[in-house]
């Protein structure tokens, strides 16, 4: 077994980064309008509920994008330069972006960091922020002022907007709803006080409403894992992806294909092997991959175990039209249906 799984790791390295630059779909900017720029899909989709028509928004990555390998292509790299504010995930997330937006930073562009919003979590780390208070989202006085974002245009000692100086912080903060509250308020106030030509009564109506969408979708959720037993809420996922989501929904992660946070990194044969041992220990009865990353290493073990389902999700990058996933709640949504079906499914066949 041990050299068959090397073969597989050898074949997949061949294979690694042929995912590179594809343009998302263009807006039509109209003369005059403000522009805003955004990185990845899923914040794309949160700025256009913000602030509807009446900014031009362009979104630098496509659906299925995997945002660790994403590079950009010229044309996206003079948008980022011209755009009047760039919004971007940031804790090293796009990791083929990370000197673009050093740059253009530099060179006077607004950049709101959403993971300077969020409770962020450290990898490693158990003592997280504690996230009952989560329920109550009316006190959030100090949202206007974000890990220094009030002052973009002095960043001497900034930790390095593209991520850095971010190690240790887990970036997949929008696998929780309630995080993503916390990004649209700040997200709001950052984009009232960059842009003088946005209706702010427009954008705080639309935050507010959105806000109310996104609470209402964590109740669904907590009322669809409440049907699931503690002992069965474990997780074996591509990589490093669902450590909000698990603190959130009281979910662990018990073993991960790539032990990285990563997409660009890699598994090993040795760590394979463990993997395949966790799995048996903990009775898992599925693997959760991601549409926009290779499930070939989660096909390999779910084989070399047996009896196991691989389940891709939609966990770092929206889904095209008709997916089911093409929003971010539709991709929330569509998650965690996957998640209680892989969980509770197999309960039900034997």
């Amino acid at each position: 077994m041990f050299k068959f799984l090397r073969s597989i790791l050898t074949s997949l390295a061949a294979i690694s980064l042929v995912l590179t630059a594809c343009g998302g779909e263009e807006a039509s900017v109209a003369e005059g309008s403000s522009l805003v720029v955004v990185t990845t899909n899923i914040l794309g989709d949160v700025v256009e509920e913000l602030v509807g028509d009446q900014l031009a928004v362009e979104t630098i990555m496509p659906p299925g994008a995997d945002p660790h390998v994403f590079q950009a292509s010229a044309k996206q790299v003079d948008q980022m330069t011209k755009a009047d504010v760039l919004v971007v995930n940031g804790a090293s997330f796009e990791e083929g972006l990370l000197d673009v937006i050093s740059s253009v930073e530099s060179d006077g562009v607004a950049v709101f960091e959403a993971t300077s919003a969020v409770r962020a979590l450290e990898f490693g780390s158990d003592d997280h922020d504690d996230h009952d208070d989560h329920d109550d989202h009316d006190d959030h006085d100090d949202h206007d002022d974000h890990a220094g974002h009030d002052d973009h245009d002095d960043h001497d000692d900034h930790d390095d907007h593209a991520g850095h100086d971010h190690s240790g912080v887990d970036p997949h903060f929008f696998t929780d709803p309630i995080q993503m509250i916390e990004v649209v308020e700040g997200l709001t106030e950052f984009l009232i006080e960059k842009i003088s030509d946005i209706d702010a009564d427009l954008v705080r109506s639309n935050a507010e409403s959105y806000i109310g969408e996104l609470e209402e979708l964590h109740s669904e959720i907590s009322a669809l894992f409440s049907e699931i037993p503690t002992s069965k809420r474990v997780l074996v996922t591509n990589h490093q992806v669902f450590g909000y989501f698990a603190e959130q929904y009281g979910f662990e992660v018990v073993g991960t294909v790539i032990p990285s946070s990563s997409t660009l990194d890699s598994a090993s044969a040795k760590g394979l092997t463990e993997l395949i041992d966790v799995i048996k220990k903990y009775e898992v009865t599925a693997i959760f991959a991601d549409v926009a990353s290779s499930n070939v290493l989660a096909s390999t073990l779910a084989d070399e175990v047996g009896d196991i389902q691989v389940i891709d999700l939609y966990s770092e990058s929206l889904g095209e039209q008709g997916s089911g996933a093409s929003t971010y709640l539709g991709m929330i949504r569509s998650n965690a249906k996957l998640i209680s079906e892989g969980l509770t499914d197999h309960d039900h066949d034997h």
